[in-house]
């Protein structure tokens, strides 16, 4: 009787360990599964991460020209030789079709430089080359002939200018006696300064403007590149200059388009959010909003206006089309 009592218990035992070792075998299939799941996700999540830090990048860092690199990837060094390579002879025009094959045309000098001014320049003879090598008698020039054409570029370049203005006096009157006839002096008229009290001049003031609102080069870029030319002009000066002048002069451009526009028939108009850095009383966070007004197609030339606003309420486009 005992023996089949420790039998029995033996039975039960090695059925325990049975099950044991079926729900470890379980237990390791669900964690190999799992550890593969993690292994996925883990991939996945570094995937989406270097999309995030990309897209982040294209969206409020520096983006580089055209570039033929791997996403995300700037080159610095190679961009001459990618765009020598896409095209051999530098000259891009239509496609012209040839049989089994497509042929680039080529652009002559004059299509690719229209827009630039032309000048002649022509070399003359030496000292040595105006006298005949075998007489010595002075050599006539009886013509010229064409050698090449050469695209010339001049760097932008600043320079002080101090402007003084003639006096001058009748030299007839000068000569009576003062208590007889007062002397006639006279100034030549100078123009008026674009600024008041400042050095900024209408060239310069328009290639600050052209710079930053044409090509998007920012002030503290612009800063760098007048003290490389000698001229120690703070981004802070140049943006008063852009300020004062669009106030000055652009200012009464912007209300008689204003007026032309209000008396089209009918208008557009959009608005879209902008954040701005360092306004008085807000956050740089917080959404202002630029308003853009336009005239629709009536068969007259289009005005487009932009106007600024602290908020998208109804109250600022009213306040505009009322004029």
């Amino acid at each position: 009787m005992a023996k089949h009592a420790q039998d029995s218990r033996i039975m039960e035992q090695k059925d325990t360990i049975r099950q044991l070792n079926m729900t470890i075998n379980s237990q390791n299939e669900l964690i190999a599964s799992l550890r593969s799941t993690v292994d996925e996700c883990n991939s996945t999540i570094l995937g989406l991460r270097e999309q995030v830090e990309y897209l982040t990048g294209k969206l409020f860092g520096t983006s580089s020209e055209k570039s033929k690199t791997m996403e995300g990837q700037l080159s610095l060094f190679d961009e001459a030789e990618q765009e020598a390579q896409s095209s051999s002879s530098g000259m891009e025009a239509g496609t012209v079709i040839v049989r089994e094959h497509t042929r680039q045309a080529k652009r002559t000098s004059d299509e690719i430089f229209k827009g630039v001014p032309s000048r002649d320049e022509v070399i003359t003879l030496s000292e040595e080359q105006k006298h005949c090598a075998e007489c010595g008698a002075e050599m006539e020039v009886i013509g010229k002939e064409f050698v090449r054409r050469e695209f010339r570029f001049t760097p932008a370049k600043g320079e002080i200018v101090n402007i003084y203005r003639e006096t001058a006096k009748c030299p007839v009157c000068s000569a009576v006696p003062a208590m007889e006839r007062n002397i006639q002096f006279v100034k030549a008229h100078v123009p008026e300064a674009l600024i008041p009290h400042s050095y900024a001049s209408a060239s310069a003031v328009a290639w600050v403007m052209y710079q930053k609102y044409a090509n998007s080069m920012p002030l503290y870029r612009q800063e760098q590149d007048w003290r490389q030319m000698g001229a120690g002009l703070s981004r802070a000066t140049l943006a008063n200059w852009i300020i004062c002048c669009a106030d000055n002069y652009f200012r009464p451009l912007y209300d008689c388009f204003h007026r032309e526009l209000l008396k089209r028939q009918f208008l557009m108009a959009d608005e879209t959010r902008v954040q701005v850095l360092k306004e008085p009383g807000r956050n740089a966070e917080t959404d202002s909003y630029m308003w853009l007004f336009r005239t629709g197609e009536d068969g007259l030339p289009p005005i487009i206006l932009f106007k600024y606003t602290e908020t998208r309420a109804k109250f600022n486009a009213e306040e505009f089309l009322k004029g």
